[in-house]
């Protein structure tokens, strides 16, 4: 069994420091700006990463974050653990309910947030080729169904921090948008796992579509029905036998893991399940309001910067930059969200406000775009310079998420801040 040594070990304890020291500084920065803390922790990664530390002083880059070692696959773990935790606490904020009553909406809403990006990136590889760097006579479809979903999939992750950020998670645009997000998520990595298979890279790919389908669909209804019952039901018992808070508590985060392994074998990501576990978990009287709150602030404040901040951590922005291509790329993610979900929440009956308001949620990409494109990259499915545009396009529309929600729910939003201690 592989070991870290004492200098990994010196390593990766000065880069965590390091990265969630920045993080924290330039959320807190972020969130005095107007601007959600997810904006801060982000941009803390690409000062810390190639782009510009790594411009500047390569070797104060190779001292922080070094190539060797086991530092990279150590950092990538936690990054994924991070995330794994924060689905699980934006699952708890959701009320089910609420999502079942605006069924019709978030469903309509995923649906214009899925179809028209979606054919238009699709229309775009074939119209134009040259655009995103493939050669005449070169096999189209595999990148074009790759596009395609990188313009149609949301950010839930980045999507759900930054309705907390802006306190309306729990109001029904909040709700529309994350039932729909988590669609269009879902639906993204079921057709990304169409484009691997057209790859013939099998290795990458555990089932077939229609089984990664079906067990999915089963997965979910399983943990809603059957499995949000049987969590109640054991909570109880948990709460009787063992110490509180940490029994409960790491019982709750021992199923979010059980449930993001299963989510990973059956081929979607890991988040999903840990989304699952949180929305069993939210309406549980035995886990309580105290037990969320201290299981939010232990994510939100310690896991979520430092996954935020790993992903500048993976692109050099000033290799490969194309500012044509960036540009388009942007515009065609704007364009096709906006006239996808936002038409569809107005025909669907939201106010004007409302309805663009989810459609400026939903644009947001951040680092499930990132996750998507370095697969892509690695999988030899697209070049460097439409992963670095695809980087650019996810930072900058999560970076515009929150300020177009604000302005065009006319809301003069202010960070919350934390009572001092008495």
């Amino acid at each position: 069994m592989a070991t870290l040594q004492p200098e990994d070990i010196t390593a990766l304890l000065l880069a965590l420091g390091v990265l969630l020291a920045l993080a924290r500084l330039l959320g807190e920065l972020s969130r005095t700006l107007g601007q959600p803390a997810v904006v801060g922790e982000i941009l803390a990664g690409v000062v810390l990463g190639p782009t510009v530390l790594g411009a500047v002083s390569p070797a104060a880059e190779a001292a922080i974050f070094p190539t060797h070692g086991g530092l990279g696959p150590v950092l990538d773990g936690i990054a994924a653990v991070s995330i794994v935790l924060f689905l699980l606490v934006a699952g708890m904020e959701v009320d089910l309910f609420r999502v079942l009553r605006l069924g019709r909406v978030a469903v309509a809403v995923s649906a214009g947030g899925l179809a028209v990006p979606f054919a238009l990136g699709f229309a775009t590889v074939f119209a134009a080729p040259g655009l995103l760097g493939r050669q005449p006579g070169q096999d189209s479809l595999a990148p074009a169904l790759f596009f395609a979903v990188a313009l149609a999939i949301s950010a839930l992750p980045v999507i759900a921090r930054t309705l907390m950020d802006l306190d309306l998670f729990r109001t029904d645009v909040g709700q529309v948008t994350v039932a729909a997000a988590m669609v269009d998520d879902l639906a993204g990595w079921f057709v990304f796992g169409i484009v691997l298979a057209l790859m013939g890279r099998g290795g990458a790919v555990r089932h077939s579509v229609g089984s990664t389908i079906a067990l999915t669909i089963g997965f979910a209804l399983l943990m809603l029905t059957v499995g949000r019952w049987a969590i109640h039901r054991h909570l109880r018992w948990v709460q009787r036998h063992f110490s509180w808070p940490g029994g409960v508590l790491g019982f709750s985060l021992a199923l979010a893991f059980f449930a993001a392994a299963v989510a990973e074998w059956i081929g979607v990501h890991a988040v999903f399940g840990s989304f699952l576990v949180g929305i069993a978990l939210g309406d549980c009287e035995h886990f309580g309001h105290e037990m969320r709150e201290t299981t939010e602030r232990f994510a939100s404040y310690l896991f979520a910067p430092l996954f935020f901040a790993s992903i500048g951590l993976r692109v050099d922005f000033a290799r490969s930059f194309d500012a044509a291509l960036v540009l388009s790329v942007l515009a065609l993610a704007c364009v096709g969200k906006f006239a996808g979900a936002g038409a569809a929440a107005r025909l669907a009956g939201m106010p004007p406000r409302e309805a663009w308001a989810v459609a400026a949620a939903m644009n947001a990409r951040g680092g499930m775009e990132i996750i998507l494109g370095l697969v892509a990259l690695q999988r030899g499915v697209i070049g460097e310079s439409l992963f670095v545009a695809l980087v650019v396009m996810a930072l900058v529309t999560s970076m515009l998420s929150g300020p177009l929600m604000q302005r065009l729910l006319r809301g003069r939003w202010r960070p919350p801040r934390p009572e001092p201690p008495r």
